[in-house]
C-alpha cells in the first residue's frame, strides 16, 4: 500500500483551513454579542474595532479560501482572532454578566 503524501498534505491543509475559518467566525460572532460598555469597562479596544478586525479576518478567509492558510494575511488575522479569544473575551466576561 502506497501513501500519497500530496493527498495527505492537501487533506491536512483543508482541515487547517476549516478550523481557522471556524475560529475566526466564532471570534467575529462573539465580538458582536458584547455591549459597547463592556469593551469600555474592560479597557480594551472598542467594539467597532474588534468587530472590524475579526470581521475582516473572517471575510478575508472566505474570499481567499483557495489560498494557503499559512499566508501572511491568514496568519495576521488568525493571530488577531486568537488574541481576541485569549485576552479580550475573558476580560469582557469578567466585567459583565453576559446574557
Amino acid at each position: 500500500m502506497q501513501v500519497n503524501i500530496y493527498a495527505f498534505q492537501s487533506n491536512f491543509m483543508l482541515v487547517v483551513l476549516v478550523v481557522l475559518l471556524a475560529v475566526k467566525g466564532f471570534a467575529f460572532v462573539n465580538a458582536l454579542t458584547w455591549s459597547v460598555e463592556a469593551y469600555d469597562a474592560a479597557g480594551k479596544l472598542t467594539k467597532q474595532a474588534w468587530c472590524a478586525i475579526t470581521g475582516l479576518g473572517f471575510v478575508a478567509q472566505l474570499i481567499l479560501i483557495s489560498s494557503s492558510p499559512l499566508g501572511i494575511i491568514h496568519l495576521a488575522f488568525t493571530i488577531a482572532a486568537l488574541v481576541y479569544l485569549a485576552d479580550v473575551r475573558p476580560a469582557l466576561a469578567e466585567v459583565t454578566s453576559h446574557r
